[in-house]
């Protein structure tokens, strides 16, 4: 009887020791939620550290860091040299925000072409292409 009444309280012991130990668990756990934006605009420079963009929103040109983890596409999501980015491309970057620092997560650049006015002025257009589907009647 003595033996069963141990035995009892043992199984008791540990229930309440594991039900404890799962809700600490349950208490500590986080979620971290990261916004992420983007931003579109000309690359007014591109050097080792940062990447600024003028937008047509606003007068100065926006810096966001970038790391070797940061992604350039083109519009079709295709990977893009990094080493064919350069000053006056267009691109849409997408970044968060760590702390003060803005921080380009990927970079979209936006494929242009070059023609000449009558004037000889050279001209860069944005190629854009647009696919429209039509469904039978």
């Amino acid at each position: 009887m003595k033996l069963m009444l141990k035995n009892c309280l043992l199984a008791a012991i540990l229930t309440t020791v594991f039900a404890t130990a799962n809700f600490a668990n349950a208490q500590s756990t986080t979620t971290t939620t990261t916004a992420q934006t983007t931003s579109a605009g000309t690359i007014s420079d591109f050097n080792p550290n940062v990447i600024s963009v003028q937008s047509t929103t606003s007068s100065a040109p926006v810096s966001y860091s970038y790391s070797k983890t940061t992604t350039y596409v083109d519009d079709a999501g295709n990977p893009v040299s990094v080493d064919t980015v350069k000053s006056g491309m267009p691109v849409t970057v997408y970044y968060t925000q760590d702390g003060d620092k803005m921080v380009a997560s990927k970079v979209v650049v936006k494929r242009t072409s070059s023609t000449t006015d009558a004037s000889g002025t050279t001209i860069d257009q944005t190629k854009k292409t647009t696919t429209t589907t039509t469904s039978g009647q």
